[in-house]
């Protein structure tokens, strides 16, 4: 179960840096500012001190319950922390990363909309301005005139989406994680389907001294092995771990709002060149 968490931070760490690189190569500096930040510190202040604190009772040892530590970090963050105390200072790093984590939230949710208004407002002054020193131009004439950039941009619109992004990233930061725990929940179903095969086929079947049941079990034994551990297993790990990199890994990066798909064609290549 750990392990299951350990991975899942991880991913959804390497998915956030993914999105700074898209942020960079497209030069769009309020993504890198006002989300990749804020959901680094956010993230990492929670879940990533969490897998922080399973590595430190990895190598002590400790018979801290880590349960225990991350419920009362919301609900009692300066109470005595007790035999729950895995390293010196840990109170006070508790209270500083949960006021990180809240301050990550607005931080998403407030500044990107208004800069982006405010930004559109200097944008569309300044073609106003062009507008009123050329008597000549016709704004309405032109599909990149000024009236046309002030009816595009909608503050409450992008206000909403970024509200909706925030609020996605912050219950997903609780679900995505948990979401991981279903690579222990495989490893659990595999390893109890083993030991009944085991058990109750195999073993059970040489038990007896008849030569054809211990054929038998054999034989039995032999197909669900091939075919539920090794065929039907792998193929629901195969689905589970797509989901996981389809939903928990790539919804920190990819929008889906890019350029048509259109297949590789030689045909339409040579088109292209014409």
């Amino acid at each position: 179960m750990k392990m299951s968490i350990l991975m899942g931070v991880t991913q959804m760490n390497l998915g956030i840096v993914l999105s700074y690189f898209d942020a960079k190569f497209h030069g769009n500096a309020l993504d890198i500012r006002y989300q990749f930040i804020p959901q680094m510190i956010f993230l990492n202040s929670l879940f990533g001190y969490l897998a922080l604190l399973i590595l430190i009772k990895w190598c002590t040892g400790s018979q801290a319950d880590l349960y225990h530590v991350m419920i009362y970090m919301f609900l009692d963050p300066s109470g005595n922390l007790g035999e729950n105390q895995l390293f010196w200072g840990q109170k006070e790093l508790q209270i500083l990363l949960l006021l990180m984590a809240i301050v990550a939230v607005p931080w998403m949710l407030f500044p990107k909309p208004f800069i982006l208004k405010k930004l559109h407002k200097e944008r569309f002054q300044g073609h106003t301005y062009r507008f009123l020193g050329t008597s000549e131009m016709d704004p309405d004439s032109e599909p990149d005139s000024a009236r046309s950039r002030h009816d595009d941009f909608n503050f409450s619109e992008v206000f909403v989406h970024q509200m909706i992004h925030s609020i996605e990233f912050v219950l997903g930061a609780v679900s995505n994680t948990a979401s991981y725990l279903r690579l222990w929940a495989l490893s659990l179903a595999h390893s109890e389907l083993s030991t009944v095969f085991y058990e109750k086929l195999l073993v059970l079947a040489w038990g007896y001294d008849n030569l054809v049941v211990k054929l038998v079990g054999l034989v039995i034994f032999s197909f669900a092995t091939a075919f539920i551990l090794l065929g039907m297993e792998s193929l629901s790990a195969f689905l589970h771990a797509l989901r996981l990199h389809w939903v928990e890994f790539m919804n920190k990066f990819y929008h889906g709002d890019g350029y048509k798909f259109r297949p590789f064609s030689f045909a339409l290549l040579a088109d292209d060149e014409d």
